[in-house]
């Protein structure tokens, strides 16, 4: 057996969301070591190449990458194995683009354009450093020195990127508005309704979305953008978060490929 960590990837062994097709190749781009978990990121080198299209190869990609055209949180990043996470905000000053890396309403990442420099991370951990300095830790692997006594764990600070300072928090608790980072409901958005302690084990969350329907999941998987529905800290994919019911979107589905194969059959008459 070798020794060290694994540095390839099977295809098939990819993430379902990355949405990977299986015939393309027998590797995938594995993440590198960062910020984020491996599976819970995207390799810098599927953004520039699968999803913006900017690339038709890992040789392209590289020439992008290197010549030091991409940012992320506004620090240039030349590794196409770079893992972007959720809620980090990539941007490519020469096209003039910037999105923040946020998840749709089946779990997918989704690159949706942004203007501003805040960006949202969750409190991961609340400690006490050496010489009694009070410290916290992020989602996304910050760490941050003499932050506000208030702000615990699980909750969720807005900082400016260009200086890392913090602007704001929300605090968790009944009646915020989160979304879901993890689990079979990721991607979804709603109101925290009740929380269900467990101790020795994991804490239940009730969350009522807009449309009245309620679902559980992890306190773990719970990331709040603001507190309440109408102070959301910032701007959603296009479904807001919202999942239609099975038999609604089977009929709507059914309704949309009608209409195309009406609207093919016109034409060809």
């Amino acid at each position: 057996m070798t020794r060290g960590p694994k540095k390839h990837m099977k295809r098939l062994a990819a993430p379902k969301h990355w949405m990977m097709d299986k015939l393309s190749g027998v590797y995938a781009p594995k993440c590198k070591p960062g910020a984020h978990k491996g599976r819970e990121a995207l390799p810098l080198i599927l953004i520039l190449r699968n999803r913006l299209k900017y690339a038709l190869n890992r040789g392209e990609t590289m020439m992008i990458a290197k010549q030091r055209f991409v940012q992320v949180d506004n620090r240039v990043r030349t590794d196409p194995k770079y893992p972007v996470g959720f809620m980090d905000i990539l941007s490519i000053p020469k096209t003039q683009d910037r999105f923040r890396v946020m998840y749709d309403v089946k779990g997918r990442f989704v690159l949706h354009p942004c203007s501003e420099d805040l960006k949202l991370c969750k409190v991961t951990q609340c400690y006490t450093a050496n010489n009694n300095v009070p410290t916290l830790t992020t989602h996304d692997g910050r760490t941050i020195r003499y932050a506000e006594p208030l702000i615990s764990k699980g909750d969720t600070i807005q900082i400016d990127i260009n200086t890392s300072k913090i602007v704001d928090f929300v605090k968790f608790k009944v009646g915020t508005y989160v979304m879901v980072t993890g689990g079979a409901n990721t991607g979804r958005v709603g109101e925290v309704v009740d929380v269900e302690k467990h101790p020795g084990s994991f804490d239940i969350v009730h969350v009522k979305d807009t449309n009245n329907n309620t679902f559980a999941t992890r306190k773990q998987n719970i990331f709040v953008i603001g507190r309440r529905e109408s102070e959301v800290l910032i701007e959603l994919p296009k479904q807001k978060g919202l999942r239609m019911p099975l038999t609604q979107d089977r009929e709507t589905r059914i309704a949309t490929y009608a209409r195309n194969k009406a609207g093919k059959t016109k034409k060809m008459s």
